[in-house]
């Protein structure tokens, strides 16, 4: 992720510039009207023809507070029914505990524009088909859908955002999933509120530019000069999302504010941007964080039972991470802090994700061990801001260990995880460790284990066609708990094997069992009696089959012509094949794809297969390891052309001709 830090101009006059204009709403360009699907690029059903924003504050009298006012205004052009999603408006707002502090949507017009018989046909936006959902106590969605759509329709609309959420003033994104040919925000900020300007995203800014609005701002009778700034870009590419990435928000191009400083007219200054000594001590002491990590006293009643059989300090972290894992069940709700607190949590065996993972924490404390918290960031929910502690980028709570001289990460949230691997939902860059006695620090969460899939496949080939033996799958790391998570859907482990049967084509599964599914340190084994038919009836004399049956791949996962973000696996992986096949006299390879070694640049990654035969038996082993678990933009041609070749390679036969006896 690229980040730019701007500069925010503050009482200072510079050389004229041209001030941001929105434009004329309803009022089409030739250009507008010519612009066909294939200009910009081959795969976007729509494009944002123009786009302009405006964010100002204006103090409020009657409520007493200041209020961020935020103009959107947008064309969009709809090329096909595929882009009529884009046309399906929802437009969020946000309210406190209270209700009190609500964003408000005002002067919301809307309208589709045609051109029919070559005349402009505009039919605007009924205010009675715009409709509020309450999504939750916190946000309601005001939602509307465009009439008269057609292909080449040009959508218009515009409203005011009135908001009393200053803190994060106003994230404008220059890239969407779909191209942008202009886009424009104007942001004028009073010179007593102090932002941290940051440009994320790898596009650089077209337009910036900067000028002093003098007296822009009036509060108390007193008018107050602010900074105008105009940022814009042109000719923005779509965000395209692909496999293997995280939060989409970390590399589209945007523009953040973040409030650092409020200077009073009295000349007092609060510091909202706070050193991480000041957010260490807010955390240690807040009861919902801190307050239940000291609550070691909570397990000291069970301490005994939980602890029984345990010999040293590794043993007794696994046995209360086995104990809490199985009596707390995640209620599906995140959070960095206790939701009620780890005793309720114990009590109703219930709980969100700071119950669960402080609880650890105060019964790893109570067992004698040195435990800490780690705050950090869901995949999901974007990478943290490392260089100004911002809570509310913090959106999960983990444990964190010391044993000897090593560390563990635990989420004891997910009974089916072992101990040390956390859920990849949590591997997301930098998370900062909060210690209840010393100063936090950063660490920067890995899978503790490599992600594997070991198939061996024992076989004959009998004389009626059908190839018959027994296929062993081990599989470790994340590939063992995605299959422990598959497997928990399902009621019985026949029903389990019956869909691992319909959803594999290259072989059938007569019968199997699974071995492992409790203990979560242990490989998970499959064992399955299967029959795969190579040809009807009695053997000719050339037969003719593929070796690649198990998890072939099939299908690039990476097919962008460009990926401007990071290729982010999680874990580094590996998967193996052996197949050893007995085959029935007097037959031999006559071709077969030949023996294969492809490797990624600086050992970031193999493949190799095999082929033989010995005597009566037919032999093949394939590898693919991926030993990296992010790889850079720089490395997702090689990546892409990698997956290419093994394409290729899986698509070659093995032919097995008789030989007649000598």
């Amino acid at each position: 992720m690229i980040k730019t830090y701007l500069t925010l101009a503050c009482f200072i006059l510079l050389p004229p510039c041209v001030l941001a204009q929105d434009f004329a709403f309803g009022s089409l360009t030739p250009e507008d009207i010519r612009l066909a699907k294939n200009d910009l690029d081959s795969f976007s059903n729509a494009a944002v023809l123009n786009e302009f924003g405006k964010a100002f504050m204006v103090y409020n009298d009657t409520k007493g507070i200041t209020e961020l006012f935020v103009d959107y205004h947008v064309r969009i052009k709809v090329f096909n029914r595929d882009g009529y999603a884009h046309a399906n408006i929802v437009l969020p707002t946000y309210k406190d505990d209270s209700g009190d502090r609500a964003d408000v949507i005002t002067d919301l017009k809307a309208t589709t524009i045609n051109v029919v018989d070559g005349r402009i046909v505009s039919v605007p936006l009924d205010q009675r088909q715009v409709f509020n959902e309450e999504v939750s106590k916190y946000l309601t969605h005001t939602k509307f859908t465009f009439p008269d759509l057609r292909d080449g329709s040009i959508v218009e609309y515009s409203y005011r955002l009135i908001s009393p959420h200053i803190f994060n003033f106003k994230t404008w994104y220059f890239q969407e999933d779909i191209p942008k040919i202009n886009s424009t925000f104007e942001a004028t900020i009073p010179g007593m509120y102090t932002y941290n300007v940051v440009l994320r995203g790898p596009y650089p800014l077209t337009t910036q530019d900067a000028k002093l609005d003098r007296g822009g701002f009036r509060i108390a009778g007193r008018d107050v000069d602010c900074s105008r700034m105009i940022y814009g870009m042109r000719n923005i590419p779509a965000f395209v999302s692909e496999d293997y990435m995280t939060a989409a928000s970390n590399f589209k191009s945007a523009i953040y504010f973040e409030l650092s400083d409020i200077y009073r007219l009295n000349g007092s200054n609060i510091k909202i941007t706070k050193d991480w000594r000041d957010v260490d001590r807010e955390l240690v002491t807040h009861h919902d964080f801190g307050g239940q990590m000291k609550r070691d006293n909570v397990f000291k009643p069970m301490l005994a039972d939980i602890l029984e059989g345990a010999a040293d300090d590794l043993a007794k972290a696994k046995a209360v991470y086995r104990y809490v894992q199985r009596h707390i069940k995640w209620n599906r709700y995140l959070g960095k802090y206790s939701e009620n607190n780890i005793k309720q949590a114990l009590e109703r065996r219930s709980g969100n994700i700071g119950d669960i993972n402080l609880a650890l924490i105060a019964g790893l404390s109570a067992a004698g061990l040195d435990a800490e918290a780690v705050i950090l960031s869901t995949r999901d929910n974007g990478v943290v801001n490392d260089v100004h502690p911002v809570l509310s980028d913090f959106n999960y709570v983990v444990a964190k260990v010391n044993v000897d001289d090593r560390y563990y990460l635990l989420d004891a949230s997910d009974p089916l995880l072992p101990f040390g691997l956390l859920p990849l939902r949590c591997i997301n860059g930098k998370a900062r460790v909060i210690n209840l006695k010393k100063p936090s620090y950063w660490i920067t969460p890995t899978s503790s284990q490599k992600s594997t899939m070991q198939y061996a496949f024992h076989a004959t080939l009998d004389t009626d066609g059908m190839l018959k033996g027994k296929l062993v799958t081990h599989s470790s790391g994340y590939a063992a708990h995605r299959k422990r998570q598959a497997l928990a859907n399902y009621n019985t482990m026949d029903e389990y094997i019956e869909h691992v049967d319909e959803t594999n084509a290259g072989f059938s599964i007569i019968a199997g069992e699974i071995q492992g599914l409790e203990d979560t340190e242990k490989p998970l084994v499959e064992s399955y009696d299967v029959e795969v038919k190579l040809q009807d009836g009695t053997l000719a004399q050339e037969v003719v089959f593929n070796p690649f049956f198990i998890n072939r791949i099939g299908k690039n996962p990476f097919n962008l012509d460009e990926r401007t973000y990071p290729v982010d696996l999680g874990a580094a992986r590996e998967e193996r094949v052996i197949i050893t096949i007995k085959l029935p006299g007097n037959y031999e390879i006559s071709a077969k794809p030949d023996d294969y070694s492809l490797g990624l640049a600086d050992q970031g990654g193999r493949y190799m297969t095999q082929t033989q035969q010995l005597g009566d038996t037919f032999s093949f082993s394939q590898l693919l390891a991926l030993n990296a678990a992010i790889y850079p933009p720089e490395s997702y041609f090689a990546l892409k052309e990698f997956f290419s070749r093994i394409i290729q390679q899986e698509k070659i036969d093995v032919v097995l001709r008789k030989v007649e006896e000598r």
